[in-house]
């Protein structure tokens, strides 16, 4: 793996990069599976042996278990840290409310969010980050995960099963979410460190789309998983590739093109989402919209008092 990322990212083809940063997620988990503590021999009362001992279940994060997305709490939880300005605060808002509304993501707001959390993590020190991430998750996870989800994941866990999560969002803060819901551990992005510091690069690219499908196959390997025993849920169809690897899709609070290729497919569907789009997040939305509009306007009359 060390090799690897030596290579420059300007040699690499994008499937290379996919791969690339599949297993540098799979590396990860699997090393912090590693590192631990053992579990306890005795087994609870009432616990359930694994229906497979090479089966697990892996979970997308955004919309799937978080209501939003991951890394734009993260982008406000960076503002209140002094990390992030105003219009990109306000950006990260825009983001979070058309993500909301849309219920899909726009692969140019989660490039736009990484680019700038790279640029404004690197020199920083990962030990850092870790800390302020704890900070910032410690209510999100409790008050945004869905309940319903947070069922299933616990159904998974209760059956004896490894249950992982599955996302774009930063290692760092995956691995938060997961071990608040007792996952077993996290597949993410991972951003390129030196020396405990981080370099304001990725290895390989965001772990999005192929790139997931890329993780959980390079984790199944290891871990030696049957994927035609395991589960995958998620909302996208950015997900489809991993959806597609599993024995069991299942599709969670779908997008319009996901829950049309479920049809299609036969594959099982929740909605944990009550009443009209509209109705559900209209108000809140409306608030929000009005907030970074406001926000833009100020914007505006401030650069032109200075000019």
């Amino acid at each position: 793996m060390a090799a690897l990322r030596r290579l420059t990212q300007a040699r690499r083809s994008s499937s290379e990069r996919t791969a690339l940063a599949g297993e540098a997620a799979a590396d990860a988990a699997e090393q912090a599976l590693r590192a631990a503590p053992a579990p306890a021999e005795e087994v609870e009362d009432g616990a359930a042996p694994a229906d497979h001992p090479h089966a697990a279940a892996f979970f997308d994060c955004d919309n799937t278990i978080l209501q939003g997305a991951a890394v734009f709490y993260l982008g406000v939880g960076l503002y209140r840290r002094k990390f992030f300005s105003r219009r990109d605060v306000a950006r990260f808002a825009w983001q979070q409310a058309w993500f909301r509304l849309h219920g899909t993501e726009d692969p140019a707001h989660i490039a736009d969010a990484q680019h700038t959390a790279l640029s404004l993590v690197a020199g920083k020190r990962t030990a850092d980050l870790e800390a302020i991430c704890e900070e910032i998750f410690e209510d999100i996870v409790a008050a945004k995960v869905w309940p319903g989800t947070r069922a299933l994941v616990q159904m998974h866990l209760d059956a004896g099963q490894r249950v992982w999560l599955v996302t774009a969002a930063p290692l760092e803060v995956a691995r938060i979410i997961a071990r608040r819901l007792g996952m077993t551990g996290a597949l993410g992005t991972v951003a390129e460190a030196q020396d405990g510091v981080y370099t304001g690069r990725l290895v390989g690219q965001m772990l999005h789309g192929p790139a997931k499908a890329a993780a959980v196959g390079a984790l199944a390997r290891r871990e030696r998983l049957e994927l035609g025993h395991c589960a995958a849920y998620s909302d996208s169809a950015n997900d489809i590739p991993m959806l597609s690897l599993v024995g069991h899709p299942f599709v969670v609070n779908p997008d319009a093109a996901l829950r049309r290729h479920a049809r299609a497919q036969g594959w099982r569907v929740q909605d944990f989402r009550t009443g009209r789009k509209a109705a559900r997040i209209g108000i809140p939305a409306a608030v929000l919209l009005g907030a970074v509009a406001g926000a833009t306007v100020a914007g505006v009359a401030l650069r032109r008092r200075r000019s």
